[in-house]
């Protein structure tokens, strides 16, 4: 619930939350529940692959009882027997790989049984990014209670994959993210923005409805839209996919931390 009483929901694509919770200890909490509103994801687990063939698992979150068993498992040997490895090595690059859709044939006897027969499991998808040595490869699963993902599902994951491959990137990295006022303040082409402007457009990245933004700053409606409208001239941009698309660049970059 946002100031003067308005309730507000991420509309359709939107992982804003997940992105702002980069580095802070409720990430995997806030990027499961960003997933189950987008596309009804029931769990999400995170590997990360090197060259070298070390496996981890960095998250486990959502509604399988035993995901941290399978995370050990997959970690500790049957990342080796995993169908999609040659296409995680193949695609290695700066680009997210979305991965082939889920076919239980795909996998041998044992690790069927063990990560879908003995899990629940009945559907996947995953997407996964390359950062330096690192593959961060992210899994989206559902349970034989929910059933399958639907075309708009997959469809759905198939557009923020890109997104959420970045963000699980950013967050698991060594350095700290900076919060979103350090951002403004010291990256371009944030950092041209007024201090109004900033936050301004602060708020609108929180969620926060043009009249909530009125209130909390103390400003008329009209002054927030003509902030807003002189932000957004500022960035080349015209709304706030565009403005969370620029944050999120500096956040997921190469050199988004410097």
């Amino acid at each position: 619930m946002r100031p003067n009483g308005i309730a507000l929901g991420p509309p359709a694509g939107d992982v804003t939350p997940a992105v702002l919770a980069i580095g802070r200890s409720d990430f995997p909490n806030v990027l499961i529940e960003t997933l189950r509103r987008q596309a009804d994801v029931g769990h999400c687990m995170v590997f990360s692959l090197s060259r070298a063939g070390a496996a981890r698992c960095l998250l486990d979150a959502g509604n399988i009882p035993i995901g941290g068993d399978l995370g050990a498992a997959y970690a500790g040997q049957f990342h080796e027997s995993d169908p999609n490895r040659d296409a995680l090595f193949e695609g290695e690059g700066s680009a997210p790989i979305m991965l082939p859709s889920f076919a239980p044939r795909m996998y041998g006897a044992r690790y069927r049984k063990i990560f879908f027969q003995d899990s629940g499991i009945v559907d996947k998808c995953a997407t996964a990014i390359w950062t330096d040595d690192t593959c961060f490869y992210v899994n989206f699963y559902r349970i034989a209670a929910q059933g399958r993902f639907s075309a708009a599902q997959r469809a759905r994951l198939g557009a923020i994959a890109p997104a959420i491959a970045a963000s699980v990137a950013r967050h698991f990295q060594e350095k700290p993210t900076p919060d979103l006022a350090t951002l403004f303040a010291t990256r371009a082409p944030l950092a041209a923005l007024t201090p109004r402007e900033q936050e301004v457009c602060r708020r609108i990245l929180l969620g926060f409805s043009s009249e909530a933004i009125s209130q909390e700053l103390g400003i008329s409606l009209h002054s927030t839209l003509t902030y807003r409208k002189r932000a957004y001239e500022r960035l080349g941009i015209s709304s706030q996919n565009e403005l969370f698309g620029i944050v999120l660049r500096l956040l997921s970059g190469p050199h988004g931390l410097n």
